[in-house]
């Protein structure tokens, strides 16, 4: 890993987050996931409500969130555990069921997740395989308290799951960020997007910052490991999910961005799939928008468990 490595056994302040991000499309484009591993859970309703109170410690809010797509199983499962669940270690991190770690050559997951509402498994291994390692860290915003590492933007991983029964590769993309005061606090929203090309991965991040005026990051990764910054395509309208959700791209001048599916959509979340153009290239791209003031309103934060438990065990 670069020397900074992943870093799963990282000092996590009070309040503060850490979160590493996997996402996938198999080689024949039918199916698809995405991977989060939490300490600190940004999106918890608990972590929230117990910092509302004073101090409180991520450690105690930690989860594995996977989601599946593009068959007719699709699956999502998040669930919350407390420090008691959790052991990290510099390359390894176990949360209650769940386990990744670095191998020095890959990223292994084993995974058996509940989910919910409708109590289904998850269960199986993922094996992630850079093709580039990137050392880069960038900060978000002016503040330095956030900061984001593109760990592997170019990368193929092999799904082998006995629940649902699936078994495909494809590429892959792993990153990670990570804070020292909750998300909603530094910012008011953001979007994000990252689209595999032939010769390389573009990452594109849009935030406003809490006070501030909005502000953009365009990377392109080749697969050589050299990263650039490139000047940032124009805006490109999408429609709002079903929760009223505003969401925008970039793309290239002219092209016409089609939304292929809408993977996730939530309260103040949208996760989309989208057919795109950037560099010339047709690509598809993986996209989210958050909406953090809709996630700070309290009639929000209480829709979340039903589809986001904590274990009692």
């Amino acid at each position: 890993m670069p020397r900074s490595g992943l870093r799963f056994d990282r000092l996590v302040p009070s309040g503060g987050y850490a979160w590493w991000y996997i996402d996938a499309l198999s080689d024949d484009g039918r199916c698809g996931l995405t991977l989060i591993v939490f300490v600190g859970s940004v999106f918890s309703p608990y972590y929230a409500w117990a910092r509302r109170r004073g101090p409180a410690d991520p450690l105690n809010h930690c989860a594995f969130n996977i989601a599946l797509y593009g068959t007719k199983d699709d699956r999502w499962a998040m669930t919350e555990r407390g420090a008691d669940k959790v052991i990290r270690e510099e390359e390894s991190l176990v949360i209650g069921p769940s386990h990744i770690s670095w191998t020095g050559q890959a990223l292994e997951i084993e995974l058996n997740e509940i989910c919910a509402p409708l109590p289904r498994r998850i269960q199986g291994s993922l094996r992630l395989i850079p093709t580039v390692l990137s050392d880069h860290r960038f900060e978000l915003g002016s503040s330095g308290r956030h900061r984001w590492c593109p760990f592997a933007p170019c990368a193929r991983i092999e799904v082998k799951l006995r629940e649902p029964d699936q078994a495909w590769s494809g590429e892959a993309y792993l990153d990670s960020n990570f804070g020292d005061e909750p998300l909603e606090q530094g910012f008011e929203s953001w979007t994000w997007s990252r689209a595999n090309l032939p010769d390389s991965t573009v990452v594109l991040y849009d935030y406003l910052e809490r006070g501030s005026t909005p502000r953009s990051l365009a990377l392109r990764f080749d697969r050589r490991g050299g990263v650039r910054e490139i000047v940032a395509p124009p805006d490109v309208p999408l429609r709002t999910t079903a929760w009223g959700v505003k969401r925008q791209t970039r793309a290239d001048a002219g092209a016409q961005v089609r939304v292929r599916q809408t993977l996730e959509d939530g309260p103040f979340y949208g996760r989309t799939l989208l057919d795109t153009q950037l560099l010339g290239f047709n690509a598809p791209a993986f996209h989210e928008t958050i909406s953090l003031d809709r996630f700070r309103s309290r009639w929000v934060q209480c829709l979340l468990p039903f589809r986001m438990p904590r274990a009692p065990w």
